[in-house]
């Protein structure tokens, strides 16, 4: 598109909102940085968008909210009255504009007759799932850029099972959103008008205290909490996002009696001013809370995104020292629990079934096939997960019992079907409880399964490339792969090929291909002859292409070795392109 005639008409419109207008105008000298405003639309994907705020049509402002808004009003309003008086449910974090983004989606759904329930304040993602699924909600939608940094914000929509879409409304969606020819030109109705009219509730205490009731239930074992709960002690850090109240909630309400909240961290805070990235995923956000253990001596410290779908863990090593476990690791411990404990308890159905993603570590498809329970993969993305939980449903054929991917996310329990740190924290505070029962720490029980399993090690590396030349990079490495792969890496072989654009697997030594039956996505996977694995995946939400490794070998050294090379080997191809 021809972006100076988007700018043209974005300075031309006579109502255009102040600040917008303020901000263009403080543009006008840095043409490259005007270009990337207006050079495309800001993309609605598979889940929704999200982008840097500012002004023009790639960025999020309030007319890209309202264009969103009124492609998902188009969508609801094809699935007829009933769909538009069940309505939509609308949270919002605590970042720059999020409160106005809500109010500007509930203002144009108003608009077309469709109800819409909005959150009296900031809410976690998770509960805004369980909201949609509480009451009866054709959607949902929460504004959030969930750990990106603070200049970012996006828009999020939920299906009627509480579900990020599926990928058949997703595109119905896009279709609505691709029509809307003219951003600025969105009806929206008043905040009174739409009350008045009975189309906008303000909701709030009567969800909260119906999703901590359900929070109750992630617990397998109290007597194992009541058992340390006078001296476990937990140190966490909401990272300036909407954990701090239903954690601690759900803490108190299992019985942990020790909870220790990062003060400079408590309060929301839209730039995120303690940490350099609001991400549990880098140890960096634990720097302040790992402060807070050394003075409590606690047992384990917990850290929420700002939105709370995400939560890292940290705990004492060997050497005495908090390290941060890997969402690899936190999974594999919840996992072990979560069958162990049901198991002795006679609560494991047979058909209870673990759902994980493409680029999690197999360490998990290890324990599940110990205890007998098959682990199905999907693709990178929660979503792929609550579509299996939600074919389970209908189907009656498989029992979910743990869904996870390794960017920290989990889900325990399915009153909620999008990862849930909430749910997460109380269980994981409920595994390290229980290892303290038998003298050990979290990190001991991790050794433990070690040794079981085998020395399973996985790591990322990204690269971030913004802007329109970013993108052009990010496509450019995935073609030089998938045009030249490499036959070894750090002397492995490379064994087998997968791509998830042409659904195809690729068996190197015999040439054999089989099909790849998930949707497709542009995603490559390598697995060379001694069971690593590494994967190039570009980011859906972010200007990145991610690189995933996983290995596993009879120690801990020898995986840290194999690892150390693969990733060094890998990583220099790429930046010699």
């Amino acid at each position: 598109m021809n972006w100076k005639i988007s700018y043209e008409k974005w300075t031309s419109f006579t109502d255009l909102d102040e600040e917008l207008a303020n901000q263009l105008d403080e543009l006008n000298n840095q043409p490259k940085q005007l270009e990337d405003c207006f050079y495309k639309n800001l993309e609605f994907g598979t889940g929704g968008m999200r982008g840097v705020l500012g002004p023009g049509t790639n960025r999020i402002n309030i007319y890209t909210i309202r264009k969103t808004a009124e492609g998902l009003a188009r969508y609801i309003e094809r699935h007829g009255e009933e769909a538009k008086v069940r309505g939509v449910v609308i949270a919002y974090d605590s970042r720059f504009k999020s409160p106005e983004f809500a109010m500007e989606t509930a203002k144009t759904l108003g608009k077309h007759g469709i109800q819409t329930y909005v959150f009296d304040s900031l809410r976690t993602t998770p509960e805004l799932s369980f909201a949609v699924r509480y009451l009866h909600a054709f959607s949902g939608v929460v504004i959030t850029a969930s750990h990106n940094p603070p200049e970012y914000n996006g828009f999020k929509v939920y299906g009627p099972d509480g579900g990020q879409l599926s990928s058949e409304a997703a595109e119905q969606i896009i279709a609505k959103v691709n029509s809307v020819e003219d951003e600025l030109a969105v009806a929206v109705g008043t905040e009174g008008e739409l009350k008045a009219a009975g189309l906008l509730t303000i909701i709030g205490e009567t969800v909260d205290q119906a999703y901590l009731k359900q929070l109750e239930s992630v617990v397998v074992n109290r007597d194992v909490i009541n058992k340390v709960a006078d001296d476990f002690r937990i140190v966490y850090t909401p990272l300036h996002g909407t954990g701090n109240i239903p954690v601690r909630k759900g803490l108190d309400a299992v019985g942990f009696k020790h909870v220790e909240v990062v003060k400079e961290q408590e309060l929301p805070d839209s730039n995120f001013s303690t940490v350099d990235s609001p991400n549990p995923e880098e140890a960096a956000a634990f720097s302040l809370a790992m402060k807070y253990g050394e003075q409590s001596n606690a047992d384990i410290m917990l850290a929420t995104d700002p939105d709370a779908d995400r939560v890292g863990v940290a705990v004492r090593n060997e050497e005495g020292k908090y390290q941060v476990l890997t969402g690899n690791q936190t999974g594999a411990l919840l996992l072990q629990y979560l069958i162990t404990q049901k198991k002795k308890q006679n609560e494991l159905p047979e058909n209870a079934t673990v759902l994980k993603t493409i680029v999690t570590s197999e360490m998990g498809r290890d324990i599940a096939a110990a205890h007998n329970l098959e682990t199905i993969d999907t693709l990178t993305g929660f979503k792929y997960i609550s579509e299996w939980i939600e074919t389970f449903e209908q189907t009656g054929d498989r029992s979910f019992l743990f869904g996870y991917e390794e960017s920290y996310g989990y889900l325990i329990k399915d009153f909620a079907r999008d990862k849930d740190a909430v749910q997460t924290c109380l269980l994981i505070a409920e595994v390290a409880a229980y290892y303290k029962t038998k003298q050990m720490s979290l990190y001991e029980g991790l050794m433990a399964l070690y040794e079981e399993y085998g020395y399973y090690l996985e790591d990322i590396e990204s690269l971030t490339l913004k802007g329109k030349d970013g993108a052009a990079k990010i496509q450019a490495i995935l073609n030089e792969f998938r045009a030249t792969p490499p036959k070894e890496i750090a002397g492995q072989a490379v064994v087998g090929i997968e791509d998830y654009d042409s659904s195809t697997r690729l068996y190197v030594e015999s040439g054999e291909t089989e099909e790849i039956s998930l949707p497709k996505s542009n995603v490559l996977k390598y697995k060379l002859e001694n069971g690593a694995w590494f994967c190039l995946r570009p980011s859906g939400t972010e200007p990145k292409i991610k690189f995933y490794f996983g290995v596993k070998e009879d120690t801990l050294e020898g995986s840290r070795r194999a690892l150390d090379g693969m990733v060094a080997d890998v990583m220099g191809r790429v930046r010699s392109f």
